[in-house]
């Protein structure tokens, strides 16, 4: 009983958090603010490691395969005896590892915004709309419905609107967060009917139940040639791809940049971008006996890997390059779920995927977390505003240095591990999807030391007057905690925790097949330090040599001025002016005749009743003439 008030209590706390900050924050508890939301995360985070110690390694394995377990539900809405919105809290691998990695990474990142954020007038604002997040992506991981699942998707974007829009006196940021809420909302809507088509083919939303009856050979109906099932599940993965910016669902990621930088390192890092990821593998089951379902993850996951890659090597906005790369990296975690199939080692893509989720989650916060350090001494989020930074920023150059190793999949460092076991997948199920991918880790080593080298070396650092260095201690423990499991987390023995069916997989360093991707991101990372590491001509140069590709590039090749054409030349000539001109013209015209014509009507009809005795004396007298005449003449 008490291990599932604590469970409650996980997401609980930051609700209370949002609560009291919100209410009270502004006006009587400003100055301890940061300190009210740091506590009620660290709590959070020591609950979930609990939890985690609790189903891992004392009673969430039965029979040498973890199960699944419904720590507390009770019914919120009953349609019927099968249709429930329940409201619970369900526990398996991917929930406990996804409750950890939540945690954590928020703790990280409310305890680097005391230093980053102190001073700002919307405080306690700021520290509130973090708890509303945290609370919203922990409800969502921990769902037992898929309407409540997305109940908590729904809060999510709300909260991420609320951040990004932070700065809402920056008409940027304004356009940024409704970007983002607009885009998503599109992709949610599929997701809804997604839902409805599952839930209706299951006659349950239940999670559990819900996968118990659709991952059973079955006869499923049709619609336009394709499965229900493919249907319902592609809709599903539509609603993934738009929280997680896969292609062409991904304009809004960039631009939500425009948010604080903790805010990126929470948001487009480790939680909200793998909501997507979460809910392909929380549905894995059914997907996986969907061989068209799966291929559509597998290239969209494969297409958004490369396209996000590619134009990270041209951006110059550092900001900017972190978040095609974790588009690129996001990317990476579906195609592998994409070529995973369930049971047993042809499960390897599965366990790639979520170990690359939780490495990942430490290097790219670490990142982004870093690159604040940056900006806040600088005042600039352009590369040409950097260089020689090393000198005055050592801690932050160390914890970058590593953060880059790790995502360029060098060893020992965490990316390695998580990238082999993706690779390796590939590498079995589809040579394409392989070969893709490699060529892709490559080009993610160059343009992460691109910008390693931009930041930390290529010239000499020029800062005028005072400045205050890499930040407070609160803006530096962080940076330690992250570097440490940057390096570390690839030695979890990850494969005997999180599988696609709960039973471990024996795993193991296979270093003939390692000797090519490691190739491939050490070549990229020698490249990027020939043209970056010194001031020289020679990007320029290459940017000349193939300026249409470079330019087609740098400008994101034009996806948003495709999607500004459809919408304002298309959407909005061809549809909404006709509808504009049939709702004023058509719709309020015959409102408006009604109307009129009964004015009309009233006014002609009105002075019958004038309240004059002599009128009313004449009617009568002419109505008795008239009954009279009618009378004779019938006789």
């Amino acid at each position: 009983m008490n291990n599932h008030i604590n469970i409650a209590l996980i997401p609980l706390l930051p609700l209370a958090s949002f609560v009291i900050l919100g209410l009270f924050g502004r006006k009587y508890i400003k100055t301890f603010s940061g300190v009210i939301g740091v506590g009620s995360l660290l709590i959070s985070a020591l609950l979930s490691l609990q939890t985690a110690y609790q189903y891992f390694f004392v009673d969430g394995k039965l029979n040498g395969v973890y199960q699944k377990v419904i720590a507390f539900k009770y019914t919120w809405l009953s349609f019927s005896d099968s249709v429930s919105i329940d409201m619970g809290a369900l526990l398996d691998p991917i929930s406990v590892m996804m409750l950890v990695l939540v945690t954590f990474v928020s703790l990280m990142v409310h305890i680097f915004s005391l230093g980053y954020m102190k001073g700002e007038e919307r405080y306690s604002t700021y520290y509130a709309f973090l708890g509303l997040f945290t609370f919203s992506m922990l409800g969502l991981v921990l769902s037992t419905n898929i309407f409540q699942i997305y109940m908590f998707w729904e809060l999510v974007g709300v909260s991420s609107f609320l951040l990004i829009g932070y700065y809402f006196d920056k008409p940027s940021a304004v356009a940024a967060s409704k970007k983002a809420f607009i885009v998503t909302r599109f992709a949610d809507l599929g997701f809804l009917i997604g839902i409805l088509v599952l839930s209706f083919q299951a006659h349950t939303l239940d999670f559990q139940t819900l996968i118990d009856t659709l991952s059973k050979p079955q006869t499923i109906g049709s619609f336009m040639g394709v499965s229900i099932l493919t249907w319902g599940l592609t809709l599903v993965f539509m609603g993934g791809a738009g929280k997680s910016a896969m292609f062409p669902l991904h304009i809004w990621l960039p631009d939500a940049m425009e948010g604080p930088t903790p805010v990126s390192a929470l948001i487009h890092a480790a939680t909200m971008v793998v909501a997507g990821v979460y809910l392909v593998a929380r549905l894995f089951p059914v997907f996986s006996v969907d061989e068209a379902a799966l291929t559509i993850v597998t290239y969209v996951g494969l297409i958004s890997a490369l396209f996000a890659a590619v134009i990270a090597c041209t951006q110059t906005d550092i900001k900017r390059v972190l978040a095609y790369s974790t588009m690129s990296q996001i990317g990476y975690m579906m195609f592998a779920l994409g070529v995973s199939k369930y049971n047993g080692e042809e499960g390897l893509g599965f366990m790639g995927s979520m170990f690359h989720l939780f490495t990942h989650a430490f290097f790219k916060s670490l990142l982004f977390l870093c690159a604040g350090a940056v900006i806040h001494l600088v005042h600039s989020n352009e590369m040409k505003d950097m260089g020689g930074l090393r000198k005055y920023m050592p801690l932050t150059n160390a914890a970058f240095l590593i953060a880059c190793l790790a995502i360029a999949g060098v060893p020992p460092f965490a990316g390695f591990f998580s990238k082999e076991e993706i690779l390796l997948a590939a590498f079995h199920s589809n040579k394409l999807v392989y070969g893709v991918a490699l060529f892709t880790s490559g080009l993610t080593a160059f343009y992460m030391f691109r910008l390693y080298f931009s930041i930390f070396w290529n010239k000499e650092a020029h800062l005028h007057g005072e400045h205050h260095g890499e930040g407070s201690f609160a803006m530096k423990l962080p940076l330690v905690l992250l570097a440490i499991l940057s390096v570390g987390a690839g030695f979890i023995p990850f494969a005997s925790f999180v599988t696609a069916d709960g039973a471990a997989l024996e795993t193991h360093i296979d270093y003939a097949f390692s000797a090519a991707p490691v190739f491939f991101g050490v070549t990229g990372i020698l490249l990027a330090a020939y043209l970056y590491k010194t001031e020289n001509a020679r990007p320029q140069n290459i940017a000349n040599t193939f300026g249409g590709l470079y330019q087609s590039a740098y400008k994101k090749f034009y996806i948003d001025e495709i999607y500004l054409f459809i919408t304002k030349k298309i959407v909005f000539n061809c549809i909404g002016r006709p509808a504009a001109w049939i709702d004023k013209n058509i719709i309020n015209g015959t409102i408006n005749l009604f109307g009129n014509t009964t004015v009309k009507l009233s006014e002609s009809v009105k002075t019958i009743q004038s309240g004059k005795v002599q009128s009313y004396a004449l009617y009568f007298i002419s109505g008795a003439l008239l009954l009279a005449a009618l009378i004779i003449y019938a006789l």
